[in-house]
């Protein structure tokens, strides 16, 4: 069995385990367990990675090829490089921390993991694929189960706010399905078979008329799962019914899919249409992460307030992806690795302070540092690390995205990163609000004063989220260096 395939093997036998557990100790252990394994396969997978780069000039490694339909040309066709593993890394400790922090899910506990680690195994899959129709099996494995574990375990308007997110991810899933046709059916332009293979689709010449017809389609499909304004709609509505570990693997990982989609499949095999069309989504890209920082500012619930900073950040990671240069292409990539942490990390310690209070609405709760210093002191942390402060990932995501962004000469492209730009100073507005309301003051409720402490548990979660998020604003060259490697034939590709 080779390294990669492990990630789609091992949460499927930890799904069947968890069929013939009984009871919520058994299924909490066996998620646990199998979450443990996966996170030792993802870091045993980075040193591996390096090891393997640092020989093999080929920018994709552990490659394996399997054909599925041979009339079609389809492939289990695998590998990685830099960015996958990166992501792979990411998605493992977040998927850890959320079982952490449902401990205590008493509803249903073993249908719950098992639809966890089915949205797991999707995104493993995703990542880890290099033949479009592959990748797009995993992509709609992984965002089947939303409907359910918002539907079943949510709360509030669960059921419309599953219903809205199903519909509009499938919608965007039919115009992701016939921009991947379009590619495969021009796939053969010089001469060669038709082929799902990314890597054999990125040397041919698709026609320039093709690429300015199928990027939009290919564009969207995999931005409105990355809150691409004006169809982010779907996500706040979303993470305000989900229970607390589904926001965070739909907001931490999840989402993900969208960039690294457009990334991967859309900039890298259609170059030509991306050019062309690159000043229209640059424009939506940019009114989404100015939309969604001042939308923050309107909200008083907790979660939503998260949920509209999510398309704020998110819509920056489009809109570097955007800029086709070097530089904000590794903002983009470092982007989305400090947003999964950071808004996991929010969501788990909004989960917390609801669980406690019985409320999200911050005009209800004040004076929390008094009473659970930790919890609070941690939001702030991860409120810091939100705007962009110096020593977190945001920062370092940011300096490149707006450093690359500004590299253009043309008045458009300076206009619309100043427009971003401004964005970090909205986004301070919105957390020191919170952190006033919320957490300074005396306490409303006097029945607050008798809120319990974080347990066990809850830290462990809140550990896993927090290192990483921390030590990439430290010490972030050797992620740099690894991102960098691997953008170099999509680089190429623009030439």
């Amino acid at each position: 069995m080779d390294i990669l395939s492990l990630f789609v093997l091992i949460p499927v036998l930890v799904i069947i385990a968890l069929v013939f557990t009984k009871g919520l100790h058994q299924a909490r252990l066996v998620a646990m367990a199998g979450s443990l394994v996966q996170l030792g396969m993802a870091i045993n997978l980075l040193f591996a990675y390096i090891k393997e780069s640092a020989v093999n000039e080929n920018v994709f490694v552990f490659t394996r090829d399997i054909v599925w339909f041979e009339q079609l040309n389809i492939h289990y066709n695998i590998g990685v490089d830099g960015i996958s593993v990166a992501l792979i890394l990411l998605t493992a400790i977040v998927v850890l921390a959320g079982v952490f922090i449902s401990w205590k899910t008493y509803d249903l506990p073993k249908e719950f993991f098992i639809s966890l680690l089915v949205l797991a195994t999707g995104v493993y899959g995703f990542f880890i694929s290099i033949d479009l129709f592959t990748m797009f099996l995993f992509y709609e494995v992984a965002v089947i189960p939303m409907y359910l574990l918002i539907g079943i375990w949510g709360s509030g308007p669960k059921e419309y706010s599953a219903m809205k997110l199903t519909l509009m991810l499938m919608g965007a899933s039919a115009l992701l399905m016939v921009g991947i046709l379009g590619i495969y059916f021009n796939s053969n332009a010089d001469g060669g078979a038709l082929t799902f293979n990314i890597l054999e689709i990125s040397k041919v010449n698709i026609p320039v008329e093709a690429q300015k017809l199928f990027f939009p389609l290919t564009f969207i499909g995999f931005a409105v799962l990355g809150a691409l304004f004006p169809f982010h709609t779907w996500s706040p509505d979303g993470h305000a019914s989900a229970p607390t570990a589904v926001s965070m693997l739909h907001a931490g990982v999840l989402m993900k899919l969208g960039g690294y989609g457009v990334f991967r499949i859309a900039m890298f095999l259609l170059p030509e249409g991306a050019m062309e069309w690159s000043w229209f989504f640059i424009s939506l890209s940019a009114t989404g992460v100015i939309y969604g920082a001042f939308a923050a500012i309107r909200q008083t619930d907790l979660k939503y307030i998260n949920a509209y900073s999510s398309v704020s950040h998110l819509g920056m990671v489009l809109f570097a992806l955007l800029m086709l240069n070097k530089t904000a292409w590794n903002g983009a990539i470092l982007q989305s690795l400090s947003h999964g942490f950071m808004t996991a990390l929010f969501f788990a310690l909004i989960g917390m302070i609801y669980s406690r209070t019985h409320t999200r609405d911050i005009t209800k709760l004040g004076g929390l540092l008094k009473v659970i210093p930790f919890i609070s002191v941690i939001y702030v942390i991860a409120g810091l690390a939100s705007l962009g402060l110096p020593g977190f990932s945001g920062f370092v995501a940011e300096m490149n995205i707006f450093v690359g962004a500004f590299q253009h000469e043309a008045m458009f492209y300076r206009v619309a990163t100043i427009i971003s730009v401004s964005a970090i100073v909205v986004t301070a507005v919105y957390i020191l609000r919170v952190v006033g309301i919320m957490l300074m003051g005396p306490v409303k409720n006097e029945e607050f004063l008798k809120l319990p402490q974080a347990t066990w548990y809850e830290t462990t979660g809140i550990m896993l989220l927090l290192i990483p998020m921390v030590g990439i604003g430290i010490a972030p060259y050797w992620l740099s260096e690894m991102i960098l490697k691997s953008l170099q034939p999509f680089i190429q590709g623009l030439l």
